[in-house]
């Protein structure tokens, strides 16, 4: 079934937007306003509690989202040196994600704007990821074409603008960050995986190993990151056993891995860029903070004629101003969700109508 937002009655323009991110591991809230920007943010993460487990554990995840979210909220709101009376609205996470997760925000974030009296709107945590970057300055111009790598997606996405999106490729099985993670995990590196095996990739020698770029020798923008994954285990396996520095072996098998993400991922950029017509790429989502894909990244595609957009390193992981700013262009727009409205574990991005 289709997403179809109801539309606000009339009423005062939205101006000062908060909003809340609680769909994975880490507990966002940010006040966003429309004619001074972002006012304040806050992010808890989870590391620690899940540290133990190497991985998410999604009931944990809940519980820690009901114990941060509201001292989150009044932290915010004292440091933008507002009240709860000069919100205007309200936006959430519905999804996609960890239902449990997504259930603390959107319960919180409904009930929070019914008793201030204002509407409310369900976000899509991947337009919230896609729309980071407009929060910068100088903020990309529409058109662009979107690669977002954020935990379990990987997709190439044609904009035109807000609510106006083509999904171009996709990941078929591992998303680019599930593999660094699960890349991580095979190299005994701690939780979060991803940037441990960046670090360690540092001192890896970039000639020793060299892994497969999936997918690259064929038409087609769709990813797979499943079988360098693999490659990974079997290197693991056969260099190991033998190696005279096993600290240095992990370090190069950690950078041919990274080398082969970051090269399909600019190979299939600069197809898509090339495919769609457009000169302007954005990158967004956890795994376009890492230092080699953005080097890369800008040299490629500076090379072709076009411009490379990120937002900061703090609002490429999950945060509420991602959540803020797209609510606020939402709610704007006079979107806004009934009472009933509940989170959504899968929410197809190309469901989305725009405002």
């Amino acid at each position: 079934m289709s997403y179809t937002p109801q539309r606000a009655s009339t009423r005062a323009p939205v101006t000062r937007v908060l909003g809340i991110e609680t769909s994975c591991d880490e507990t966002g809230v940010a006040v966003y306003d429309g004619e001074r920007g972002l006012l304040a943010q806050a992010v808890y993460s989870q590391v620690d509690i899940h540290a133990r487990y190497g991985g998410v554990v999604p009931e944990l995840a809940s519980r820690d989202h009901v114990r941060k979210t509201l001292p989150l909220i009044r932290q915010v709101l004292e440091e933008s040196a507002i009240d709860a009376g000069h919100i205007d609205g309200v936006a959430f996470t519905a999804g996609p994600g960890l239902v449990g997760a997504l259930l603390v925000g959107a319960a919180l974030g409904r009930s929070l704007a019914w008793a201030w009296g204002v509407p409310a709107v369900a976000v899509h945590h991947m337009e919230g990821h896609l729309l980071a970057p407009l929060l910068e300055d100088p903020a990309p111009a529409f058109p662009f074409v979107a690669l977002l790598v954020s935990g379990g997606h990987t997709q190439l996405v044609d904009v035109t603008g807000i609510g106006h999106y083509r999904i171009l490729g996709e990941s078929l099985d591992d998303a680019a960050g599930e593999a660094f993670d699960k890349t991580a995990k095979i190299l005994d590196l701690p939780y979060p995986g991803g940037p441990e095996l960046a670090r360690l990739a540092e001192r890896g020698d970039p000639g020793r190993f060299r892994f497969p770029r999936p997918m690259t020798d064929r038409p087609g923008l769709d990813f797979s990151f499943s079988g360098l994954k693999t490659f990974a285990l079997n290197t693991v396996r056969e260099a190991l056993p033998e190696a005279v520095d096993p600290a240095q072996t992990r370090a190069d098998i950690a950078r041919a891995f990274e080398e082969a993400v970051v090269d399909t991922l600019v190979i299939k950029c600069r197809r898509a860029l090339q495919e769609a017509g457009r000169k302007r790429l954005i990158l967004a989502g956890g795994v376009s903070a890492n230092r080699r894909l953005r080097e890369r990244m800008n040299a490629a595609i500076a090379a072709a004629g076009g411009e490379t957009y990120y937002p900061r390193p703090s609002l490429c992981t999950d945060n509420g101003a991602m959540i803020a700013y797209a609510g606020w262009q939402r709610l704007r727009a006079g979107h806004a969700e009934p009472l009933a409205f509940g989170p959504r574990a899968r929410w197809p991005m190309e469901e989305l109508p725009p405002p």
